[in-house]
């Protein structure tokens, strides 16, 4: 069934009521738009379904509403710009970036900023923050807004330059100084929610997904990993997971929250957010994850090869 779901989604991405929601903007509404569709069609790993002329529609419709750096303090938007309409935040970014370059979008020559905005915005950290006011005097990251960015400028398909090294190399760093999920400060979980699986995760963070991207570190920086710091979610994950297969645990960030609608001009109103075959099918508690289950055997086979300590 989920390949018919794939069909209609892919086949809604090539329709004239795709382009004109991107005409009227790239992101909202959620989560029944083709910012929706093309990310969890990547997260599936079924990038190969977007259709090449939404990805380039895509591409163009960010390139022409978005000021190309994170509005915050020090770096306002230009008066009369709204900062929910016409500025990304670092996760967003993070995941459409990884979604376009799926879908074999060359971002590093058609859109260089893209990358220069995650090395740009690391804070002291190592991490970064969707929260405009971090950036005021140098404040403290989110492991949520932080782990889009990394994975995408890990997954560069090329060598990583010094300046990209550095930034994985730190922000791996912030993440395992925390264990993934705990706080520095008071050695206390930062969130219960990061503990449970969900699926998809769009820009919403759990330790499956921090601890994926440490193996991708580990294994493509040829770095160790201590086991002070993950081996708690191996042994979690043995325990409610004892056959290997990840059964989604939270429906992901979907809900019936209001959000943000659009008519035929543009104008924003609120109203409820809506959902769409695809993602209904496929984000259901319960229900066992091809995608998490083989992104947990693979981290687990890098790990074991890479833990000490």
């Amino acid at each position: 069934m989920i390949e018919s779901w794939i069909a209609v989604s892919a086949s809604y991405l090539a329709s004239k009521k795709a382009k004109d929601s991107l005409a009227l903007d790239p992101y909202w509404p959620k989560w029944d738009s083709p910012w929706w569709h093309m990310t969890l069609l990547w997260e599936l790993g079924r990038a190969d379904a977007i259709p090449k002329e939404a990805a380039e529609a895509m591409l163009a419709a960010i390139e022409t509403k978005y000021v190309r750096y994170f509005p915050n303090p020090r770096e306002p938007l230009p008066p009369g710009k709204d900062p929910r309409r016409d500025g990304l935040c670092h996760c967003g970014l993070g995941s459409m970036y990884q979604a376009l370059a799926a879908c074999g979008l060359d971002l590093d020559a058609r859109a260089p900023w893209m990358r220069a905005w995650f090395l740009h915005y690391q804070l002291p950290d190592g991490g970064l923050n969707c929260d405009d006011k971090a950036y005021e005097k140098g404040g403290a990251s989110s492991v949520q807004s932080t782990l889009p960015a990394l994975e995408a400028v890990l997954a560069a398909g090329r060598p990583l330059t010094p300046i990209e090294e550095n930034f994985v190399d730190r922000g791996a760093e912030y993440l395992l100084e925390r264990r993934l999920a705990f706080r520095l400060r008071d050695g206390q979980l930062m969130d219960p929610d990061f503990l449970e699986i969900g699926f998809p995760r769009f820009y919403d963070f759990d330790i499956l997904r921090g601890l994926a991207f440490i193996a991708d570190w580990a294994r493509l920086r040829k770095r160790r990993v201590q086991r002070r710091a993950v081996g708690w979610v191996i042994d979690a994950f043995d325990d409610r997971f004892p056959d290997g297969r990840i059964k989604i645990e939270k429906p992901g960030l979907i809900s019936t929250e209001r959000t943000l609608l659009l008519d035929k001009d543009g104008n924003a109103v609120r109203g409820p957010a809506a959902s769409f075959p695809l993602l209904d099918s496929v984000r259901k508690p319960g229900l066992i994850s091809e995608v998490l289950t083989r992104s947990w055997r693979e981290t687990r086979k890098v790990l074991e090869a890479r833990l000490e300590g």
